[in-house]
């Protein structure tokens, strides 16, 4: 009989017979059913390259032991997306509250881990639950002489409130699982879940970290997670983005909540925002982000290259400083012109970046349509382009992956790895 904990199985190689490794275990998924005395485990979520997560039914393992997964070969590639009665085991019933029934008299405990185990008729089950009983613990515990917070291997039949759904689990082990993952594709997890414990990740990250997923998500999940955060918090959520994502994300809702977050921002938060509001999607005005790399003609490369090192830049608004005269936030002074971080990677650190400039990158105004936004792009080989007003002071920046984001469909988050595998 082989018993596996379910904690131990994540990260686990997955095999095909042939011993090639096909990807990692990210998940159990399992059912639960009023008539059968153990919850079913149906299968495995598998991360296979590219970051693809897939579904493996459990008929398709062939030996689980202590370092490995061996299956039959995974010919059914469908990615995986949890289904209204599947439950997944890291991600769902780790840390879950619930109540045990023993002979001694009940007591409520932590989930700790899950021991699965293949049956005869060669189904695996969940057997058993090792729990961990919180610190001051009931009456009945103390009585028992049990040491505080101990851990206990409990069967499945004698726990109540594993399968219940509530924010009884915290997403903590959720995101300890996905810990390693870039914000896309932490973002692509989330977007598997269902909208409640979608709702349960999100009050579990942090600020900075939810702005950065909500930015790698379709709008609508944007919008579902916001309208759950509570006004307050997506307030704050909304300053931590990217301005021209958190503009996006505002023009999807209604104007009188758009309207209420923004009456909630730091002012000097909110502003840049109405600015973008003002300006049609499809225009540079749409399009850019008011924070930019901006710096005075007088900063030196030194300078600048410090400035453009910092990890929450992305790449594409790192690649490129513009030069303006104070102020130099949006609107700046007056725009003098770009110094790409190539340039600033070849002269000496102590001069000037004035003495650098690119001068003759001609700036868009805010009403220039998409496609003449995309062509400068194109035509200059560039990652990022000025955005002035009439009196040419710089109001912003569009950077490719803006633009990328507006030529592609709509729906290119979710099928972003449909791609087809050959076997």
């Amino acid at each position: 009989m082989t018993r596996v904990f379910v904690a131990r199985l994540a990260g686990l190689s997955v095999f095909d017979p042939l011993g090639d490794q096909v990807g990692r275990v990210r998940d159990v998924v399992v059912t639960f059913s009023a008539t059968r005395r153990a919850p079913r485990v149906i299968g495995l979520v598998v991360e296979v390259p590219g970051r693809r997560r897939v579904f493996v039914p459990m008929t398709r393992v062939t030996s689980i032991d202590a370092g490995q997964v061996i299956t039959t070969g995974l010919v059914n590639m469908r990615r995986f997306e949890q289904r209204a009665n599947e439950t997944l085991v890291l991600a769902e019933l780790l840390e879950r509250a619930v109540r045990v029934t023993t002979p001694e008299g009940p007591f409520e405990a932590i989930v700790e881990d899950i021991a699965i185990e293949q049956e005869r008729n060669r189904d695996w089950v969940i057997v058993k639950v090792f729990c961990r009983k919180p610190i001051g613990g009931s009456r009945s515990l103390s009585r028992l002489g049990r040491r505080r917070g101990e851990t206990v291997l409990v069967d499945v039949s004698d726990v109540t409130g594993l399968r219940r759904s509530g924010s009884a689990q915290s997403a903590a082990k959720l995101l300890e699982t996905y810990d390693d993952l870039k914000a896309a594709d932490l973002a692509e997890v989330i977007h598997d879940l269902t909208p409640k414990r979608r709702a349960e990740v999100a009050a579990a990250l942090d600020d900075e970290k939810l702005a950065d997923v909500m930015e790698e998500l379709p709008e609508d999940d944007q919008v579902e997670i916001l309208t759950t955060l509570g006004s307050d918090r997506a307030a704050d959520v909304l300053e931590a983005m990217q301005p021209d994502d958190a503009a996006d994300l505002l023009s999807e809702l209604p104007p009188d909540t758009a309207e209420q977050l923004l009456q909630m921002m730091e002012p000097d938060e909110a502003a840049p925002l109405r600015r973008l509001l003002a300006y049609d999607e499809n225009t540079a005005g749409g399009l850019m982000t008011t924070e930019p790399v901006i710096l005075g003609p007088e900063a030196t490369i030194a300078e600048a290259l410090a400035v453009v090192r910092r990890a929450e830049l992305s790449p594409a608004l790192a690649a490129t400083v513009f030069v303006c005269r104070s102020p130099l936030e949006t609107p700046t002074g007056k725009y003098l012109g770009v110094v790409h971080i190539q340039r600033l990677l070849r002269e000496p650190p102590h001069a000037a970046i004035g003495s650098i400039l690119d001068r003759d990158l001609e700036p868009l105004t805010p009403n220039a349509p998409l496609g003449q936004v995309t062509r400068m792009l194109a035509t200059y080989n560039l990652v990022g382009v000025p955005v002035v007003d009439e009196d040419g002071r710089l109001l912003g920046a569009v950077t490719v992956d803006d633009v990328l984001d507006h030529i592609l469909p709509d729906d290119w988050r979710e099928d972003r790895h449909e791609v087809t595998h050959g076997h």
